[in-house]
């Protein structure tokens, strides 16, 4: 298994690859996503964390996931016109995964066993939150009811 992020690659929501190599040296913040959830609003805390600590290396991560309430259920054009319309996201949003279960997605499958959850390491729910460090460490996991601002002093401290 992969000993940091940086081997994993992702797909964007246009089918390119986005290999997190392309990140090394920025600190991450890796969210599961969902545009029919009562968490979504924190598209709109998340944008403004990309938006004010992206010029000192924070990268903002969404990856949709449909295994919660069937709360993402759109395909990829309607997830982006969702993410861009609504919440004016600028922030990389990648192609829909699963985050649980045998088909889960590599890097999420390494997320979780980096740094597990109060009731183990599955993800409980939408708006999940990881905070991963410049050299590529899981640094913090963060339950869904964390409003994106309260990540700010663990962000200052990793940058």
């Amino acid at each position: 298994m992969t000993r940091s992020i940086y081997g994993f690659t992702a797909e964007t929501l246009a089918g390119e690859p986005a290999p997190l190599a392309n990140y090394q040296g920025k600190v991450l913040l890796i969210v599961n996503t969902a545009s029919k959830c009562g968490f979504t609003p924190q598209y709109e805390g998340l944008e403004a964390l990309h938006r004010k600590y992206a010029d000192r290396g924070l990268v903002v991560m969404g990856f949709p996931c449909n295994q919660f309430g069937a709360q993402e259920p759109g395909d990829a054009t309607e997830i982006a016109s969702f993410c861009s319309l609504t919440y004016d996201v600028t922030f990389p949003v990648m192609s829909k995964i699963d985050v649980n279960g045998p088909s889960a997605h590599p890097l999420y499958a390494w997320l979780k066993s980096q740094k597990g959850g109060v009731l183990g390491s599955a993800i409980k729910w939408n708006f999940t939150k990881f905070l991963v460090s410049r050299d590529g460490r899981v640094i913090g996991r963060y339950p869904p009811t964390a409003a994106p601002q309260s990540l700010e002093r663990a962000i200052e401290a990793a940058l």
